[in-house]
């Protein structure tokens, strides 16, 4: 079982964005910047394009969502969209607020950020979608 398996079951705590019965929002522990959350079924799967069609469009509907409330609650020209997914064995989408593309390069030093700030950030965008 993944990491982020076990955080979808609630077995590893999380900051929680979002959820439904198929997905799981949440935010990314070594952020690029405040409101980098990763999206990810909850079925697990370790290739994002070995989901099955109807799993590809719904993640992508649900991630949407997730995305416009990152956008309200963090202003910013865009929120960026990247699958990586080397690094966890599980399919993810990372979600990062973005100014410029700078801001989407991994390479970038990642934030420090405290338990209630994380807290604080992940309510900030539940409040927004």
């Amino acid at each position: 079982m993944s990491i982020f398996s076990k955080i979808a079951a609630g077995e590893i705590p999380s900051y929680k964005v979002a959820e439904n019965n198929k997905y799981y929002a949440f935010l990314d522990i070594n952020p690029l910047k405040e409101g980098h959350t990763l999206v990810i079924p909850k079925r697990e799967e370790d290739y994002f394009f070995d989901l099955d069609d109807v799993e590809l469009a719904e993640i992508m509907v649900f991630a949407k969502r997730v995305a416009a409330g990152i956008k309200k609650a963090f202003p910013c020209k865009k929120v960026a969209m990247t699958v990586l997914g080397l690094e966890v064995p599980h399919a993810h989408i990372h979600l990062i607020p973005m100014q410029n593309e700078g801001d989407v390069n991994f390479a970038n030093e990642k934030l420090k950020l405290t338990k209630e700030q994380f807290q604080d950030i992940a309510a900030k965008i539940a409040e927004n979608i």
